[in-house]
């Protein structure tokens, strides 16, 4: 029994490579405050803080009230907006419509909202306000209509106390809540968002520190990272991180649980458990990857002061082959699958943690254009496709060099940048 316990844990147990250890050194500042006198800089640093809350029923309860009444506001502030676009009004601004929510709290109609807490619904009408102005600027599309379930967080802007010795946190209107104090909070607190996945509730605290400007111990060493299917990254130093296939190890539970969900009759009892069991699902893969992209992007910006990748186009490389009925595509499940591993890895939020992680401690990461980077001669710098013999191989139809061509795309990644940042 025991071995199939440790058998379990081990499968989602990830370790970085041998040669990532033997770098390992320590930021001069983890862990520390600046000494009385000392001279350097300090900078104001944004940071949040996750725990697990631990709410009773009625606590619980309350927090799916405060979620539908943020619902409720969303869709009213919406349809008003609508409505004033096909009658040629002015839009709402986000005051505008803080105004109206007042009328909403005292109106005769609506005692129910009055007696909700306001600020949640304020920041919703800010989001909202948000999304159109992303819409006015074409970065996203028109804002839909919220349906039970599609919202599951609020937030507070202020008003926020946090008792650390005794592990609890205010949420106005609701009182204490008690959470799982399970890192140090370090910082003011700024905001305060409550959030539901999976049937557990998540308290994230943003804060507000002061810390020396960030100085990378090793600010020269440089390296390229190419991302793979085959190997998760693959370095210019020669080394490979190893890919997380988490959604591959849960793939046939999940589409099991999955079936039994579609079994279910919609609005049950039974498919609502269902649904929380194929929610948990989801949310351990999730998990998991998480943990693995946070390891690999916490050694890659703690070893490296200068880090270049590729300028991905994720959503362009994961597009369906399946074509229209006029024009079919072309080995549609091979191209399915494909996706499905570059998802999988999200080279998007590892991209997004290499550059704020890589800022907290005084690097840089690079961005170059992936064109051509597995075709390149990182010697002679001729660019052939015959050159890339195979997956792996690569050998220059010109000077003959040969390498992996994994390593090769990294050390042309890291070519670019260098001489992209030498150029500015």
């Amino acid at each position: 029994m025991c071995g199939e316990r440790d058998a379990a844990r081990s499968q989602y147990d990830w370790r970085p490579p041998a040669c990532l250890h033997e770098r390992r050194r320590e930021h001069p500042c983890a862990g520390s405050t600046p000494e009385k006198g000392n001279s350097r800089k300090t900078m104001k640093q944004l940071k949040a803080f996750k725990f697990r809350l631990m709410p009773t029923a009625r606590e619980a309860a309350d927090f799916r009230r405060t979620l539908g009444a943020c619902r409720f506001v969303w869709n009213r502030a919406l349809a008003e907006q609508q409505r004033r676009f096909e009658a040629k009004e002015k839009h709402l601004n986000y005051p505008a419509l803080c105004r109206a929510l007042t009328s909403w709290r005292y109106s005769a109609e609506l005692p129910w909202l009055g007696a909700m807490a306001q600020r949640p619904q304020q920041q919703t009408l800010k989001d909202l306000d948000r999304a159109f102005q992303n819409l006015f600027g074409k970065r996203a599309r028109r804002p839909r209509f919220r349906r039970r379930g599609d919202d599951s967080a609020f937030r507070f802007a202020d008003g926020i106390a946090v008792d650390v010795v005794n592990g609890r946190v205010k949420v106005p209107k609701l009182g204490w809540v008690r959470f799982r104090n399970h890192r140090r909070l370090e910082g003011k607190p700024k905001q305060m968002t409550i959030s539901s996945r999976a049937g557990r509730w998540y308290v994230s605290l943003q804060v507000e520190l002061e810390v020396p400007e960030p100085k990378h111990p090793a600010p020269t060493a440089a390296v390229g990272v190419d991302a793979g299917v085959v190997h998760f990254a693959t370095l210019s130093t020669g080394e490979h991180l190893p890919p997380l296939a988490a959604f591959k190890r849960h793939e046939k539970r999940l589409a099991w649980q999955q079936r039994k969900l579609a079994r279910k009759q919609k609005g049950s009892n039974n498919s609502q458990k269902q649904k929380r069991i194929v929610q948990r699902a989801h949310a351990r893969m999730a998990d998991v990857r998480a943990d693995f992209l946070h390891k690999a992007s916490h050694q890659l910006t703690r070893d490296f002061g200068v880090i270049a990748i590729e300028d991905l186009e994720v959503k362009s490389m994961t597009r369906s082959a399946a074509g229209t009925v006029e024009k079919p595509g072309r080995q549609v499940r091979a191209k399915s699958g494909l996706n499905r591993a570059l998802l999988n890895h999200g080279l998007g939020e590892f991209r997004r943690q290499l550059e704020y992680k890589a800022a907290w401690r005084g690097g840089v990461v690079i961005a170059v254009p992936p064109q051509h980077t597995s075709q390149t001669c990182p010697l002679c710098g001729v660019v052939d496709a015959r050159s890339r013999r195979s997956q792996s191989d690569f050998r220059c139809v010109a000077c003959g060099y040969e390498a992996n061509a994994d390593v090769v795309a990294a050390r042309n990644i890291l070519g670019r940048a260098v001489g992209a940042r030498a150029a500015a």
